[in-house]
């Protein structure tokens, strides 16, 4: 229960701290379009003696705007595709399932996988009934099942090949 929750703190954590640094790269901008007019505002303030009246200092608010959205949309959209033990970067899509094999196969999606085998993401490739969200499997620990020793040992394993 206790790793349950500490493996929630770092995931979630990690969000805000990226969180955190998309604020301060805005508020950084913001500052650094203030520097060039007068009067000088306070931080992640627009200056509302020039906004609405001066078309350069407009324009350039708005790209502002428009930067600090990217930043916060890339921070939440990189968070998603991120390993929920190890936070790194999940790798390898596969493509699943076929719309003319459905009964088969499934419905398409794309799987994710973490490059320690920590767990796979499946995303829906075609979200018809909604926003469908993306399923996490939790994976145990896949290298203790590959480099287990076998409990027959090595004489009784020959007798199974002859």
């Amino acid at each position: 229960m206790l790793q349950a929750v500490k493996g929630h703190v770092k995931y979630w954590g990690f969000l805000l701290l990226k969180l955190a640094g998309a604020a301060l790269g805005s508020a950084v901008a913001l500052q650094f379009l203030n520097l060039f007019w007068e009067p000088r505002t306070r931080w992640f303030h627009i200056n509302p003696y020039q906004f609405g009246f001066d078309l350069p200092y407009t324009t350039l608010a708005g790209v502002w705007f428009l930067f600090s959205y990217g930043l916060f949309y890339l921070a939440i959209w990189d968070q998603r595709y991120r390993c929920r033990t190890c936070l790194r970067q999940l790798v390898m899509p596969v493509e699943t399932g076929s719309w003319s094999y459905i009964l088969q196969l499934g419905r398409p999606r794309l799987e994710y996988i973490c490059p320690y085998g920590h767990g796979k993401l499946n995303v829906e490739e075609l979200q018809i009934s909604g926003t469908v969200q993306p399923e996490w499997t939790e994976h145990g620990d896949i290298w203790s099942e590959l480099f287990a020793t076998s409990e027959m040992g090595p004489d009784k394993d020959s007798d199974q090949t002859r």
